[in-house]
């Protein structure tokens, strides 16, 4: 089995409080945000670039370029049905290998109900060789604690499994990054299938960062996450109330006291829906109030 250290040296580590070793989610315009915030987050916290529909492929470049000269581990996404070519796929991967020194990488499937070009799913970018090619040490993919628009609840434990160790076969560390939601026990549910199946890569839990909440209800619909009256009731919003802004506060305490050894290594993965310093200053504050 591929070192675990692969991912990040801290995984090597029990973590230090429930926020330690967090990773955090940016778009090729959020680099002044990350400017800005850059001496409040730890060296070497991994930073995720997504591959959103209309940005070019120069400007996620030069975001991975800015993520590693500020002193962090930069980690882009692939985004497989949006890919055009393979061509397209291996110039991507070489520049920021070469330019930006990714050494890790997350694959998705993508938005687009058609593909692009050759790739229909994260499992076929895999397949191709390019990431070990290029020296990548390891690859995030997706989980889905909630379940899947376009899949049965085991059709996804099967492919999630399939992809671990696809990945860890071709000399790679797999992580799962889930995507984000308010419910804790959603989350521990299904850390613990995750453990009962055997899958034993190490788990990022996505966490909405504090925003407006209608803000996080519109991220919500369009990602199809669960936002039910109960649901939200966990986070801590009233669906009587959504105006003003939230926190994970009540979430990340939910998990902090629901995580045990039988989860395996797990870390948080924020998404700062509400703008990226002002996560960053939840995320320190957080910190310092639990000791």
């Amino acid at each position: 089995m591929v070192a675990i250290s692969q991912i990040h040296p801290n995984w090597e580590r029990a973590p230090d409080g429930i926020t330690d070793g967090f990773s955090l989610e940016i778009t090729a315009k959020d680099v002044d945000s990350l400017r800005a915030a850059a001496p409040a987050i730890p060296p070497e916290t991994p930073i995720a670039v997504t591959f959103l529909p209309g940005e070019e492929a120069p400007a996620r470049i030069a975001a991975a370029k800015a993520v590693r000269a500020l002193g962090f581990e930069p980690m882009p996404h692939f985004s497989a049905r949006r890919i055009t070519s393979e061509a397209e796929f291996e110039d991507y991967l070489n520049t920021v290998v070469q330019e930006a020194g990714v050494r890790r990488c997350f694959v998705i499937a993508g938005d687009p109900e058609h593909a692009a070009g050759p790739y229909n799913d994260s499992s076929e970018l895999i397949a191709t060789g390019l990431f070990e090619k290029a020296g990548i040490k390891a690859i995030g993919v997706g989980g889905h604690p909630e379940g899947h628009p376009n899949m049965t609840e085991e059709q996804c434990w099967e492919v999630l499994a399939r992809k671990c160790v696809e990945i860890d076969a071709r000399g790679m560390a797999p992580l799962v990054v889930t995507q984000f939601g308010f419910d804790p026990d959603a989350a521990l549910n299904w850390l613990a299938a995750l453990r009962q199946r055997g899958i034993v890569a190490p788990v990022r839990i996505g966490v909405p960062g504090p925003a407006g909440i209608k803000t996080l209800m519109r991220f919500a619909a369009r990602c199809g996450v669960g936002a039910s009256a109960s649901v939200l009731a966990k986070y801590g919003i009233s669906i009587t109330q959504l105006l003003g802004s939230a926190g994970p506060d009540k979430l990340v305490d939910a998990l902090a006291k629901g995580l045990n050894e039988s989860h395996g290594p797990v870390r948080l993965h924020f998404y700062p829906f509400g703008g990226l310093e002002k996560t960053v200053a939840w995320i320190n504050s957080y910190r310092k109030s639990r000791g």
